[in-house]
């Protein structure tokens, strides 16, 4: 589940930069500087979440080389990985650090906060459940 969680965390976080911060442009990682060092930031999340995912497969390969891959526990594992983040990026980059909102230039950040955050208690609910079948199954 560690793997697939890995996995999870780092795919969200690579939807995150390419469609909020390259398509869509609504913010960077870190806005509260100069536009440079926003795409810095930006590059610097794209990193981190390029060596999740490798680190995150080498984990995955290793499991199925091992024949130990419990694929119940892998969906709820890529499912928490990803609601994690959601959650920690809607909770702790956008309102406890302020490094980013999810959008400028608009009267009201609350649709927006709460869509974020439900998404990723969506996510997380969703993983739990998964996780607590697979549980069961291998009991």
């Amino acid at each position: 589940m560690a793997a697939a969680a890995l996995i999870g965390a780092a795919v969200m976080a690579a939807v995150d930069e390419i469609v909020f911060h390259q398509l869509l442009g609504w913010h960077h990682f870190y806005d509260r500087s100069t536009p440079a060092v926003g795409l810095l930031t930006d590059g610097l999340l794209h990193t981190a979440e390029l060596l999740g995912l490798v680190a995150g497969f080498v984990l995955w390969a290793d499991l199925r080389r091992r024949r130990t891959l419990a694929p119940a526990h892998a969906w709820a594992g890529l499912l928490l990985g990803a609601g994690g983040f959601q959650l920690f990026d809607g909770v702790v980059d956008h309102k406890l650090l302020r490094l980013h909102q999810i959008r400028y230039g608009v009267p009201d950040l609350l649709p927006y906060d709460l869509a974020w955050n439900a998404a990723a208690l969506l996510l997380l609910a969703a993983g739990g459940v998964l996780a607590a079948r697979a549980s069961r199954r291998e009991r």
